[in-house]
């Protein structure tokens, strides 16, 4: 049998590339031969860098202090504390800077490569893995994972390709992203591990509502959100899409609320605070006293509400098209304040945003070591980014755990086989 690899990465995405990358860079500085292999099942890699961010790539969140960092995941938090301290933001833009790729950091804090361009981040990666002697697979879809008995000196591991082609290796990183996927879960419990079950997170909501309809790509921001009748909300901007809601309040309460809306079956009632927690009443008492002949749909009295999103909500109170601000009475007056801070609106479904996806769920973080992200259940085979229960909102948040934990692991690794610590 041909000689086995020292590594099996099983998935081509962003933490099986760092991994990869990681493992034989440091295997080649010490004069060590670097036998890594990269298994893609698609056609091509790291395509989940290529979509994101619109197809610019939000490499990571200008977020340096660890412990501040890791409150950015509704899932794995806590045990990302650790890991972010040996490998964090600051590692992650110095090692993009050595290698050529310059990051900027947007008012919101995500980190974007300054050519705006995910390719540049494809390229750095891919001839990182080149220069480091990482060989790449594609349409190479695992079907098994098999641990085998033998010392440290025999492969550790059998792997079973689609059409039965069968690979040894010593390592296994399995970092094929998100578990709903199936695959990556499936390989997860064939080395004995039980799978947290997994459920889509960062989704928008799908609403169908007359106050909204044809006003896509109206933003209101900041607002608030809540979940009613249930302990959800959150904060900052709202766009209207042609199906829904979106932007980051709508994605990071999907993320914080991924099982209960999961277990709601994606139908449950939304309210909106379109005045982000101002009370309205002092600008209508003044509009009252100064502008009192002025019609009330006219115009917006809030700079953040867009004038055809405000003459929805003024429809929706029941206040007459010509109706004036002087002899608003209050009763429509009561009904218009709430239509502008708790605005109801049935949501009935999901939708991916922006072609990505995110998973809540996975190998729980206990069952692997996170100080070098190897299994507890199977020696030998290592765990990394989205597989693990591990998730981020959105912002960046998601590729740094992939950065972080593909680098520890692809450490250790190398480490194990004798290279420097």
């Amino acid at each position: 049998m041909s000689t086995p690899y020292d590594l099996i990465v099983i998935g081509g995405g962003a933490a099986g590339f760092y991994g990869a990358i990681t493992c034989a860079e440091r295997l080649t500085e010490c004069g060590l031969e670097a036998r890594v292999l990269i298994l893609e099942k698609s056609a091509r890699v790291l395509d989940k860098v290529r979509i994101s961010g619109g197809g610019r790539c939000n490499v990571t969140h200008h977020c340096f202090e660890p412990r501040r960092m890791a409150t950015h995941y509704p899932r794995g938090n806590k045990a990302l504390i650790g890991p972010l301290h040996r490998f964090g933001v600051s590692e992650t833009v110095a090692w993009f800077n050595a290698r050529g790729l310059k990051l900027k950091t947007e008012a919101d804090g995500r980190m974007f490569p300054v050519s705006d361009d995910s390719q540049s981040v494809i390229d750095t990666l891919r001839r990182a893995a080149d220069e480091a002697g990482v060989q790449v697979r594609t349409r190479a879809a695992v079907r098994s994972v098999e641990a085998l008995r033998g010392d440290a000196e025999e492969p550790a591991f059998e792997i079973t390709l689609r059409g039965d082609q069968t690979l040894r290796a010593r390592h296994v990183l399995l970092a094929t992203g998100g578990a709903r996927a199936g695959g990556g879960a499936e390989l997860a419990r064939q080395l004995g591990h039980d799978l947290i079950e997994p459920v889509p997170s960062l989704f928008t909501f799908h609403v169908d509502d007359w106050r909204i309809r044809e006003l896509q790509g109206l933003a209101v921001d900041p607002v608030r959100v809540r979940v009613i009748d249930q302990d959800l909300h959150n904060e900052g901007p709202v766009l209207i899409t042609h199906r829904g809601f979106s932007a980051p309040a709508i994605l990071k309460l999907s993320a914080w609320g991924a099982r209960q809306l999961h277990a709601l079956d994606y139908r449950f009632e939304l309210a909106i605070d379109w005045l982000h927690g101002a009370d309205p009443r002092p600008t209508f008492e003044k509009l009252r006293r100064q502008a009192g002949t002025r019609q009330v749909h006219t115009r917006s009295p809030f700079e953040a509400i867009p004038k055809r999103l405000w003459q929805r909500l003024v429809q929706a109170a029941g206040i007459d098209e010509g109706c004036t601000w002087a002899p608003l009475e209050t009763e429509p007056r009561e009904r218009l304040i709430a239509q502008l801070t708790d605005a109801r609106f049935a949501v009935r479904g999901k939708s991916t945003h922006k072609d990505e996806f995110v998973t809540a769920g996975g190998v729980p973080t206990d069952a692997v070591d996170m100080r070098t992200l190897e299994s507890r259940r199977c020696p030998g085979a290592f765990v990394a980014g989205e597989l693990l229960d591990v998730d981020g909102v959105t912002g960046g948040f998601n590729f740094q755990n992939a950065w972080t934990t593909g680098h520890l692991a692809g450490r250790a690794i190398a480490e194990r086989l004798g290279a420097w610590g």
